[in-house]
C-alpha cells in the first residue's frame, strides 16, 4: 500500500478567513480584542505555544470556550473556504495511480467531513482521522500511526503532507516521511511550492 496523509487546514483547503473568524468570535464573547489574520495563521500551528493562553489568556480551552467555538464553525465552516489552486486534480491522480489517500487534522472529524464534502474531495479519501478520534493530536505521533494501524499498512509506505510545524513534528515523531508545502499557513526553507512540485516529489519516492 502506497499510503499518504494529507493535512486538511492549509495544506489542502484554504480555511484561513474561517479559522480567524472564529477565534475573534469567541475573544469578542469573552471580552478579547480581534488579531489580525497573518498573526492568527502564524501562530495557530505553533508548538511552541500554548493555544488557550494566546488566544483567550486561559491556561487550557475552557468548556465554555469551546462551546461558544464549536457552535460558530459549525455554522460558518463551509463559508469563506476554497480549495487551493491544483488539489483536486492531484487527488484524482493520485487516486488513479493507486495510492491510497487520508486526512489527519487536529479539527473534528465532524467539521473535517463537512468541509471537504463541501469543497468536492471527500470522496478521495479512503479514512478521515480529526482530533476527537485519538488521545493526543499533532504534534503527538498517535494520529498519523492510528491511521496506518487502521489501515493495515506500515510507515515504511507513508508520507504526510503538510504545512505546519506541528505537522513536521507529528511526522518526525512517527518516523514517516514528510514533504512540506508553503501555500499554507507555514514557509519552509525546503517547502513545495505548487501541487506539479507535489505531484513530482510523491511519485518519485519508493514507497514499496
Amino acid at each position: 500500500m502506497k499510503l499518504i496523509i494529507f493535512d486538511m487546514d492549509g495544506t489542502l483547503i484554504d480555511s484561513g478567513d474561517v479559522i480567524t473568524n472564529t477565534i475573534n468570535y469567541v475573544r469578542k464573547y469573552i471580552g478579547l480584542d480581534a488579531i489580525d489574520k497573518t498573526t492568527m495563521l502564524t501562530q495557530l500551528n505553533n508548538p511552541d505555544i500554548n493555544s488557550a493562553e494566546y488566544f483567550y489568556g486561559t491556561k487550557e480551552f475552557t468548556p465554555e470556550q469551546t462551546k461558544v467555538f464549536g457552535e460558530y464553525y459549525d455554522k460558518n465552516c463551509t463559508k469563506d473556504i476554497k480549495l487551493y489552486d491544483g488539489i483536486k486534480e492531484l487527488l484524482e491522480q493520485l487516486k488513479k495511480e493507486n495510492y491510497t489517500l487520508t486526512v489527519a487534522t487536529n479539527a473534528s472529524s465532524k467539521f473535517a467531513k463537512k468541509m471537504l464534502k463541501a469543497t468536492q474531495i471527500e470522496q478521495y479519501f479512503s479514512y478521515i482521522v480529526g482530533h476527537d478520534m485519538v488521545t493526543n493530536p499533532k504534534p503527538n505521533p498517535e494520529m498519523l500511526l492510528h491511521i496506518v494501524q487502521h489501515l493495515h499498512s506500515n510507515i515504511d509506505n507513508t508520507i504526510l503532507v503538510g504545512d505546519s510545524k506541528k505537522d513536521l513534528q507529528s511526522a518526525n515523531n512517527a518516523n514517516i516521511t514528510f514533504i512540506p508545502v508553503n501555500w499554507g499557513f507555514t514557509k519552509h526553507q525546503n517547502g513545495i511550492d505548487n501541487t506539479k512540485q507535489l505531484y513530482d516529489k510523491i511519485t518519485q519516492l519508493d514507497l514499496g
